[in-house]
């Protein structure tokens, strides 16, 4: 590690030490993983999440307001739909970095 680099890792807050430690928990549930990678390349809705993964639409539900509050997924609602899609590139870059890491 360079100097700079450990310069950088003092600056770091507890908090943000501590908020890093929590999102890498919500990544370290399988269901979850799996409904990321379902959401990878488009928008989908629990329904079609539940019936492609084979869970409840509740089960699916409760891990789908784990990845929205933890900001991995967000919504689009169409009537009384709603669909949900990856919340941003950064989240596609982690999983697509995670799969390449794990394929080494």
């Amino acid at each position: 590690m360079s100097k700079k680099e450990k310069n950088n890792t003092k600056k770091i807050s507890d908090e943000h030490l501590s908020n890093l430690a929590e999102l890498f928990k919500v990544f370290g549930d399988p269901t979850r993983i799996r409904i990321l990678f379902t959401l990878f390349d488009k928008e989908v809705n629990v329904g079609s999440i539940a019936e492609r993964l084979n869970m409840s639409q509740s089960a699916v539900s409760h891990q789908l307001r784990i990845l929205k509050t933890a900001r991995l997924v967000d919504t689009r609602r169409e009537g009384k739909s709603i669909f949900y899609y990856l919340a941003d590139d950064h989240v596609r870059t982690i999983i697509a970095q995670g799969m390449e890491h794990v394929m080494e």
